[in-house]
């Protein structure tokens, strides 16, 4: 079980949230779901229907598409996040490397939490610019 502070320093980390304010970062991490994985286990599969960012507090996952390995996501990054603001299947599928603990923020807590605090839209916006820019070098490199 983690406590206040941990959550409050893991809940921080993901950039979507560490703009916004303690208190509303604390109430929000404080209705994210924990859950632990073994070595070896599908958090979900590519083209599942998808409602949930996880940030993940130990561990390593790997995010894959068949055996073709995109990425490898460690303790205190953050996966999932496309399905929770498009509702569109998974993309990817994501298997963990080893033991992982995260935290899970459903798609019915972001959209309650944008509309407590709008200010998340911005920084949702300002994110998945990011990646979209980090992206588009990729491609052009």
């Amino acid at each position: 079980m983690l406590t206040s502070i941990d959550r409050l320093l893991f809940v921080r980390r993901v950039p979507i949230f560490n703009e916004l304010r303690d208190d509303f970062v604390v109430r929000l991490a404080s209705v994210m779901n924990e859950l632990s994985y073994p070595s070896n286990h599908s958090i979900f599969k590519q083209g599942e229907e998808g409602r949930s960012l996880y940030i993940i507090v130990s561990g390593r996952v790997r995010i894959h598409i068949g055996e073709k390995t995109l990425a490898e996501v460690e303790k205190g990054k953050y996966f999932g996040e496309m399905a929770v603001f498009d509702t569109q299947p998974r993309s990817a599928s994501i298997t963990t490397l080893e033991p992982c603990d995260c935290l899970e923020l459903t798609q019915e807590q972001l959209y309650d939490a944008i509309e407590e605090t709008p200010e998340i839209a911005v920084n949702i916006i300002r994110e998945l610019s990011r990646i979209i820019r980090q992206l588009n070098e990729n491609v052009n490199n």
